[in-house]
C-alpha cells in the first residue's frame, strides 16, 4: 500500500461476478458456479464446483504490493504447517499462485484459495464469555505459530495498523460530519493515544494477522475455530492483536465490555502478556474502535453503494461506545488482575486508628459462617440485623473492605452483582471523633466528607461533620465527628475515584485501585477471597487429569443454599444438575441431625445401634407392595451397585448379566463392567467383559425400535437375547438397567417395556436390578420410585446420592432369600456403610422429602417446566426432543429435527451460556446433546420460570 496517508480507504476493484467463471477455467481448472461475498477493499467470489467442493477467489485491491500478496500466501503456508485451520493457497494450472486478472477498468491480480466451511461467529447475535476465551486462545497460537515467520512483504503501511492509529484518526476525521461525535473521537483517541505513547518502546514487535475479529473467525460442523481473511497479515505490536480481537468482540457484546477480557485471559495464558503490554491494551481498544468509526464513514463516502461497509458502521459505532464506557486505568488494573500481574502496595504505617471506639469486623462474604441458613436472601435486612447483633454500646462494627457481600446479592440474576465494597464502612454511634491517621493534607471538605492526601494517596472520609479547613493535620487529630455510618476509602491520589460497590470482573481492577483502609480505622486486613484461578490450579496439582470437573473455567463454589449454589465472588447460580442434593443445599435439619449424631455417636455397623434398623424400616416402608424386607448399607450408588450384582450372581449360582446400552452404573470392577456408555468410556461397547451381555436402550427417539409398537419390539428383541444366553449354556443372573433413562437425559421407555423384561429375566430364572441411584427417591414427581412409576417391581433396588443429599450413604433393597445368600461367599460389611452419622442423614432426607412434600414438589413444578418447554420447542427448531418427567428431564437439542442430527457443539455452548446468566446445566447421553435437568427437589416455580427465560434467551443467541 502506498505510504500516503491520503490513501487509507479505497474503492474495492471494479469485477463483476459475470466473468468469473470462465476466468477460474482458463486460470485454476475450475467449473463452479459464482456468488459474490463482501468485503472492505478487495472483491471475494465464492466459487462451487458440481462435485461439492468449494473455493474463494480473491481479487486483490491493486493498491497492495505483489509483495504483501506472497507474504500472505507464505504466511498461510507456514500456519498450515504449525496446525492453524485456515485457507489454503491453491496453485492456478501454471503453477503460479497468483493470476493477472485483466478488465476494461484496471489489471488485477486474483488469487485461489480454499473455502473452509463453516459459519462466522459474527453470524450469532450475541457471543458469549466461552466463545471469547475461544478467541482470544486462537489468537495466542496464531500468533505463537507466526512468531518465527519472516517475509519482506510483512512490513506493510496500513490504515489498520495500530502503531499508525493516531495518523489515520486525524486523516479521516473530516469524514464524520457530527460535529459532537467528532469531538468526542478526537479527545477519547488523543487521550488513549497518550497512554500508548507513554509504553510504546517496551511493545513487542511481531508479525500479527492483525483482524482477528469475529467476521473473520468461523466455527465448523465439528466446533473448531478457522482464521479466514489475511488481508491485514503485518508486523505490528503484538498486544495490538488481542485489543483487535477484543474490539471485535464488543460488535456481540451487547454493550458487556467485560467480554473483552476473557478473551485476554484466555490470550495471556498461552501469551504472556508484559506489563507495559497491559498498560497499552485498553487505550488500543479505544484507538480501534475510533479507526473503526473513521475508516467507516470515509469509506462509505468513497463506496456508497457497498452495503457491506454501510451495515457494519452502527456495530463501529458500538465498539467505540462500549470501550470508551470503561476507565483505562480500571480496565489497566482489571486486566492485569485477572492475569496475577502484582500489585502496588499501599504506604506502610505506623498510623494512628482513626476511630476511638473498639471495632469488631464482621464479614460477609459468601463462605463466612454469618451466611449460614440463607440470611443473606433478606438483603439489606440481613445486613443490619447482623450489624445489630455485633453491635455494643462502646463498641462499632466495621464491613471489609473488598471482599464480597453476600447480602447484596440477586437469588436470579444474569448478570454478577453488584456486591464488592470499596473502602471499610464502620457503624458507631453518631457523634463519634474521627482522627487523621496520619501526618496529612485536608485537600477537600464538604458537608459531610472531606478528602486527605499524603505519600501519594487520597482517604476519603464520608459520614463525618467536618471539624477541619483545608491544610495540614498531625496525626491523631481530631478531623470532626461522625454524622451517620461512617466510611473510608484510599486510593492512590491519581486513581480514579471508586464507586461504593463494585460487580467482578470489574472489582477486580478497582481493588488494584485502592488499598484496605482496614490499617487506618485500626482493624486487622482480612485475607483476600479464594480465587477460582488459584483453587484450579492447586486442584490440579494433586487431582489425576481422569477425575470429572463440570466447565473448562469453572466457578468456585463456597456455599449451597436451596436451589442455588454460590461462588466465591458472591453470585449465586440456580443449580439445575445436582440431583446429588435433593433436598437442596444445607438444609437445617440435615445439618443439625449430622451434627448431633457426630456429637453422640459415630461407628461402623457391626455395633448395634438404633439408626440402621430404623433407615432400613423407611425404606422398606416406601415400596407398597411388601416384596422387600432386607436393606444393606453401603457407601455409595457404586458400592450399591456392585453389592447388587454379587448378590444377584451368588443367589442364582451364575455369573452372566445383561445391561441396556448407554447405561451408566459406577466405577468399580463390577459396576464399570455393565456400564455402557461411550461418552463415559469410548471403549465400553469393545471393552466389556464377557459375562456382560448388552441389550439395545429402549429409546423411543432413538433407539432401534419406534412408534406405538417400540415397547413389544424391544421386548421381543431382549426375550430372544436372553433365550440365546439359555441355549448357549449361559443363563443370565441378571437385568440390569435405570427404570427411566437417566444417563440419557430422562429417557422414558415405551410403555409396558419395564415391567416386561424384569417378567422376561425372571423366566429364564435370572433377577431384575432396578438401578434407582438418579431416578429414584420421589424425582420423578409421580412415585417414590422409578419402577412404580413403569408399573414394575424388581428383585433388587439399589438407591444412593440423594439418599444422603451428598452424604456418603447407599442402599441395597431386596428380599432376605437374596441377601442370604451372601454368606455362602462369607461375612458381609461396608465399615462406614450404615454408620450412625450416615443414617442420620438419610433419615433426615426422607424426613424433609415427606414433610416438605417435595414429591408433589417435583410434580407440580416439573409440570409447569414441562409445558414452558414445549412452549420454547414451538419457537426454537433447536430442540428436537423433551425426555422425563417431574424434576428429571432432558432437553435434546438437534440441528435438524428429521435427521436428529445432534447439536452438540450448540448444546456446549448453551451450558456455557446459561451458566454466563447464572443458571447451571450440563450435558449428557452419549452424543452430549440433551441437556440434563434434575435439580434439587426444592426448585420452586419463580425459579423454573427464569431457567425457561434464560433458556429461551439463550437459544436465542445460538440457535
Amino acid at each position: 500500500m502506498s505510504d500516503s496517508p491520503s490513501s487509507y480507504g479505497m474503492s474495492r476493484p471494479d469485477v463483476g461476478a459475470d466473468g468469473i467463471p470462465a476466468f477460474a477455467r482458463e486460470r485454476f481448472g475450475l467449473d463452479a458456479s459464482v456468488s459474490e461475498l463482501g468485503s472492505n477493499q478487495d472483491r471475494n467470489f465464492l466459487l462451487a464446483g458440481a462435485d461439492g467442493r468449494r473455493h474463494l477467489l480473491k481479487v486483490d485491491n491493486p493498491v497492495f504490493r505483489a509483495e504483501e500478496i506472497e507474504a500472505q500466501t507464505r504466511g498461510l503456508q507456514h500456519l498450515a504447517v504449525h496446525g492453524v485451520l485456515a485457507p489454503e493457497p491453491v496453485p492456478g494450472v501454471d503453477g503460479a499462485m497468483l493470476q493477472p486478472l485483466d478488465t476494461p477498468a484496471a489489471a488485477y491480480r486474483a488469487r485461489l484459495l480454499t473455502f473452509v466451511e463453516g459459519v462466522p461467529l459474527a453470524d450469532a447475535v450475541r457471543l458469549g464469555h466461552h466463545d471469547a476465551r475461544r478467541l482470544g486462545a486462537l489468537g495466542a497460537r496464531l500468533d505463537a505459530a507466526l512468531a518465527d515467520f519472516a517475509h519482506p512483504g510483512l512490513d506493510r503501511h496500513l490504515q489498520w495498523d495500530m502503531r499508525r492509529s493516531r495518523a489515520v484518526i486525524d486523516e479521516l476525521l473530516p469524514s464524520v460530519t457530527d460535529t459532537a461525535l467528532a469531538e468526542r473521537l478526537r479527545r477519547a483517541a488523543e487521550t488513549a493515544w497518550e497512554r500508548v505513547q507513554a509504553v510504546a518502546s517496551g511493545l513487542p514487535v511481531a508479525p500479527i494477522h492483525g483482524d482477528l475479529t469475529p467476521d473473520n473467525v468461523v466455527r465448523t460442523a465439528d466446533d473448531r475455530l478457522a482464521v479466514i481473511d489475511f488481508g491485514d497479515l503485518a508486523l505490528g505490536w503484538r498486544v495490538a492483536e488481542i485489543a483487535v480481537t477484543a474490539s471485535g468482540l464488543l460488535t456481540r457484546a451487547d454493550g458487556d465490555a467485560a467480554l473483552a477480557l476473557s478473551a485476554v485471559q484466555a490470550y495471556a495464558e498461552i501469551v504472556p502478556l508484559t506489563p507495559d503490554e497491559v498498560a497499552a491494551l485498553w487505550p488500543l481498544v479505544v484507538l480501534r474502535g475510533c479507526v473503526l468509526v473513521v475508516s467507516g464513514m470515509h469509506q462509505g463516502a468513497l463506496d456508497a453503494d457497498n452495503d457491506y461497509v454501510q451495515e457494519r458502521l452502527a456495530e463501529e459505532l458500538g465498539v467505540f461506545e462500549t470501550a470508551v464506557s470503561v476507565d483505562i486505568d480500571l480496565a489497566a488494573a482489571t486486566i492485569a488482575g485477572l492475569l496475577g500481574h502484582d500489585a502496588a502496595p499501599p504506604p506502610a504505617g505506623p498510623f494512628t486508628p482513626m476511630i476511638d471506639a473498639a471495632a469488631v469486623m464482621i464479614d460477609l462474604a459468601p463462605e463466612s459462617p454469618l451466611m449460614a441458613g440463607g440470611v443473606w436472601r433478606d438483603g439489606d435486612g440481613a445486613r443490619e440485623r447482623l450489624i445489630a447483633a455485633h453491635r455494643s454500646p462502646s463498641g462499632a462494627v466495621a464491613l471489609p473492605h473488598g471482599r464480597p457481600d453476600l447480602t447484596r446479592a440477586q437469588p436470579l440474576g444474569d448478570a454478577p452483582p453488584s456486591n464488592v465494597p470499596l473502602g471499610v464502612a464502620v457503624d458507631l454511634p453518631p457523634g463519634t471523633i474521627v482522627r487523621a491517621p496520619c501526618d496529612s493534607e485536608v485537600t477537600e471538605v464538604a458537608p459531610d466528607a472531606l478528602v486527605l492526601g499524603f505519600a501519594g494517596t487520597a482517604v476519603r472520609v464520608h459520614g463525618i461533620a467536618p471539624g477541619v479547613s483545608a491544610g495540614r493535620v498531625a496525626a491523631g487529630e481530631a478531623l470532626g465527628r461522625t454524622t451517620g455510618r461512617l466510611r473510608v476509602v484510599w486510593s492512590p491520589a491519581a486513581a480514579p475515584q471508586p464507586p461504593e460497590w463494585a460487580a467482578e470482573p470489574w472489582a477486580t481492577g478497582w481493588r488494584r485501585l485502592t488499598h484496605d483502609p482496614a490499617a487506618l480505622v485500626g482493624l486487622p486486613a482480612l485475607p483476600p477471597s479464594p480465587t477460582a484461578r488459584a483453587e484450579g490450579e492447586r486442584k490440579a496439582r494433586v487431582f489425576a487429569a481422569a477425575q470429572e470437573h463440570y466447565y473448562a473455567q469453572p466457578p468456585l463454589m463456597v456455599r449451597g443454599w436451596r436451589s442455588h449454589l454460590i461462588d466465591s465472588t458472591g453470585r449465586p447460580h440456580l443449580d439445575m444438575v445436582n440431583n446429588v442434593s435433593s433436598i437442596g443445599h444445607a438444609h437445617p435439619r440435615l445439618t443439625a441431625a449430622v451434627a448431633r449424631q457426630l456429637d453422640t455417636l459415630n461407628t461402623n455397623s457391626r455395633f448395634l445401634y438404633p439408626q440402621i434398623a430404623q433407615l432400613s424400616e423407611r425404606l422398606l416402608a416406601t415400596i407398597p407392595s411388601g416384596d422387600f424386607d432386607t436393606v444393606l448399607l453401603v457407601n455409595s450408588g457404586t458400592e450399591a451397585v456392585d453389592l447388587a450384582l454379587r448378590l444377584a450372581m451368588i443367589a442364582t449360582g451364575r455369573r452372566d448379566v445383561v445391561a441396556v446400552r448407554e447405561g451408566y452404573h459406577g466405577w468399580t470392577y463390577a459396576a464399570d463392567a455393565v456400564s455402557t456408555s461411550a461418552f463415559d468410556n469410548p471403549h465400553a461397547l469393545d471393552s466389556r467383559p464377557d459375562w456382560v451381555h448388552i441389550a439395545d436402550a429402549p429409546h423411543p427417539l432413538r433407539g432401534v425400535h419406534r412408534g406405538p409398537a417400540a415397547g413389544e419390539a424391544y421386548l421381543r428383541d431382549l426375550r430372544a437375547q436372553l433365550q440365546g444366553l439359555v441355549d448357549a449354556g449361559r443363563p443370565p443372573a441378571a437385568y440390569i438397567a435405570e427404570p427411566v433413562h437417566g444417563n440419557g437425559g430422562g429417557v422414558i421407555p415405551p410403555a409396558g417395556y419395564v415391567a416386561g423384561a424384569y417378567e422376561a429375566v425372571r423366566e429364564t430364572g435370572g433377577l431384575a436390578i432396578a438401578d434407582e441411584v438418579q431416578v429414584g427417591l420421589g424425582r420423578l414427581g409421580r412415585s417414590f420410585w422409578g419402577f412404580l412409576d413403569q408399573g414394575a417391581v424388581p428383585d433388587i433396588v439399589v438407591t444412593a446420592k440423594a439418599l444422603g443429599n451428598a452424604y456418603p450413604v447407599g442402599a441395597v433393597i431386596t428380599r432376605r432369600e437374596i441377601a442370604d445368600a451372601l454368606g455362602r461367599e462369607g461375612q458381609f460389611f461396608s465399615s462406614a456403610g450404615g454408620a450412625p452419622a450416615s443414617c442420620a442423614a438419610a433419615l433426615a432426607v426422607l424426613d424433609v422429602l415427606e414433610d416438605e412434600a417435595l414429591v408433589d414438589n417435583a410434580r407440580v413444578v416439573g409440570d409447569q417446566l414441562r409445558r414452558d418447554l414445549e412452549a420454547l420447542a414451538e419457537r426454537h427448531p433447536l430442540i428436537g426432543a423433551l425426555h422425563g418427567t417431574g424434576l428429571y428431564q432432558g432437553v435434546e437439542l438437534v440441528t435438524d429435527r428429521e435427521a436428529l442430527t445432534p447439536a452438540v457443539w450448540q448444546t456446549a455452548a448453551v451450558c456455557e451460556r446459561m451458566r454466563e446468566r447464572g443458571v447451571i446445566v450440563q450435558p449428557t447421553s452419549e452424543r452430549q446433546n440433551v441437556l440434563k435437568i434434575k435439580p434439587p427437589l426444592t426448585l420452586t416455580s419463580e425459579e423454573a420460570s427464569y431457567v425457561v427465560r434464560m433458556l429461551d434467551l439463550t437459544l436465542e443467541e445460538i440457535g
